[in-house]
């Protein structure tokens, strides 16, 4: 499965023009490694070995393409903003790939770009930049208004959950500190009135909720409102046998009926299988779901990553089901 690194790992997988040299490779080596594909020129003398950089979910690898770019900053002017601040601050892109390395400059600065770095010309508050690890970025807050703005509302959606998900993390949980932070992000799109995507930013930031456990839910759950579902509930709490409850990831409260997101990741990843045989799983999860039916008395419906192609898909999923928003 590919995975997700540290910026720390994301460092140590870059390797700079020097150090190759230092290594016993030439100039005509590192050329034909970049033609043939067994490395990857990633900034300017900035470069991974492909079969490391394949091997790595999307966000990972725009970690490592800010790791490179971190490394050749001459200058301490700019700070990473967008999805390059998104990803150092840990957020999903939610099949959002990025095509450069993302760094705001001031409004007064000249300022170029090049295929793999693009420079922003955004005017930003003292509060509105931190670090993160020591590289420069955008705040929380601000690079999730950047992210909502340009993003697909469905991606912005996952970003948003994610970030409110950090947000009650480092509060302890208090749904006051949460609702004061989701206030503060749309601050900073009414002192930004008028930019450009601010309607979707301020849509995507008042539907987010950090219930939300994963970037498939999230997009099920904006997709779910596109087609016509109004009122919905988070990890919905049911009884379970043992005493413990199990826990739905949304239902459908004008409906009453439970939907459940189904990535294939839980079934497929070691980490996550902890050991258990697959057989043993799936007979679980069985035996979770007809338990959830019986003592709710609810429809259960499961998609997954395929359902969520488009809105239309997704109707179609639920249609199947006899599920269908109220009029």
């Amino acid at each position: 499965m590919p995975r997700h690194i540290s910026l720390a790992e994301a460092r140590r997988s870059v390797l700079d023009r020097a150090t190759l040299e230092r290594a016993g490779w030439r100039s005509r080596d590192i050329t034909d490694a970049v033609k043939d594909g067994r490395m990857r020129r990633i900034q300017r003398n900035r470069y991974v070995l492909a079969e490391r950089f394949d091997d790595l979910w999307p966000e990972a690898r725009h970690l490592v393409e800010v790791a490179a770019a971190d490394g050749e900053r001459k200058d301490g002017t700019g700070v990473f903003s967008y999805q390059s601040a998104a990803v150092l601050w840990g957020l999903p892109l939610a099949r959002h790939v990025p095509d450069a390395v993302h760094v705001s400059m001031p409004a007064d600065d000249r300022m170029t770009s090049r295929p793999a770095l693009r420079r922003h010309a955004d005017r930003l508050d003292p509060s509105e930049m931190t670090d993160r690890f020591g590289v420069p970025c955008t705040t929380l807050a601000r690079t999730l208004w950047d992210l909502s703005r340009v993003l697909p509302p469905s991606s912005g959606v996952a970003a948003a959950d994610a970030a409110l998900r950090i947000v009650a993390s480092d509060s302890g949980g208090d749904p006051e500190v949460g609702e004061r932070w989701r206030q503060s992000v749309l601050d900073i799109g009414r002192r930004k009135r008028g930019s450009r995507g601010a309607a979707r930013a301020e849509a995507v930031i008042a539907f987010a909720n950090g219930l939300a456990e994963s970037t498939g839910e999230s997009i099920a759950r904006w997709m779910l409102a596109e087609i016509g579902f109004a009122r919905f509930r988070l990890q919905v709490p049911v009884g379970g046998p043992a005493g413990s409850d199990y826990r739905v990831d949304i239902e459908l409260e004008d409906e009453a009926v439970l939907v459940e997101f189904d990535g294939a990741v839980k079934y497929r990843d070691d980490a996550l299988r902890a050991g258990r045989h697959l057989d043993d799983i799936l007979l679980r999860e069985k035996q979770r779901e007809d338990w959830i039916r019986g003592v709710t008395q609810k429809r259960l419906v499961r998609i997954g990553w395929a359902d969520l192609d488009s809105p239309q898909v997704l109707a179609a999923r639920m249609a199947a089901f006899h599920v269908s928003p109220r009029p």
